[in-house]
């Protein structure tokens, strides 16, 4: 039977992981190809990192800190999270999702896992752990489909 250490360990090892694939996966894109809308829906490469930027301040701040999303600075609603702004470019998006991942790992260091948290409703860490799996996990899923489609496109 795996310890609650390791299975922490694991469950960081995760979202580590999925956190730096969502980060690369604007690597080597132009700026007008991040930005690009290939579907309906505002989804664009660039999008989906600013996206699961807002994703860890609700869950990894807001739930556990309590703070409003003006606080944290993120957008109030996941659609207006994929919304980009002028000023948002590749570095930008890429820091601000590199700070918060950072600042998330400090929101959950002293935390056990069936650690309860209000900031969102009660809820154990360890719900936030799987919630924010599936989300990486899906988005790293459209941003993999998005960036194949833009570099075919390349291809002619």
């Amino acid at each position: 039977m795996m310890s609650a250490a390791a299975l922490r360990a694991q469950l960081d090892a995760f979202l580590d992981e999925y956190r730096s694939r969502l980060h690369d996966s604007l690597e080597g894109l132009t700026e007008d190809e991040a930005q690009r809308r290939l579907v309906p829906s505002r989804t664009t490469p660039l999008g989906l990192v600013k996206h699961v930027t807002y994703v860890e301040g609700v869950w990894f701040d807001q739930a556990i800190t309590g703070r409003s999303y003006e606080e944290i600075g993120i957008a109030s609603t996941p659609d207006r999270s994929f919304v980009l702004e002028r000023d948002d470019t590749i570095a930008s998006v890429r820091a601000a999702y590199r700070d918060i991942c950072e600042t998330s790992r400090r929101n959950t260091a002293s935390l056990d896992l069936d650690a309860v948290v209000t900031g969102r409703g009660e809820r154990f860490l360890w719900q936030i752990h799987l919630h924010m799996l599936r989300e990486l996990a899906q988005h790293l899923g459209h941003a993999d489909i998005l960036r194949e489609q833009l570099l075919a496109a390349r291809l002619g």
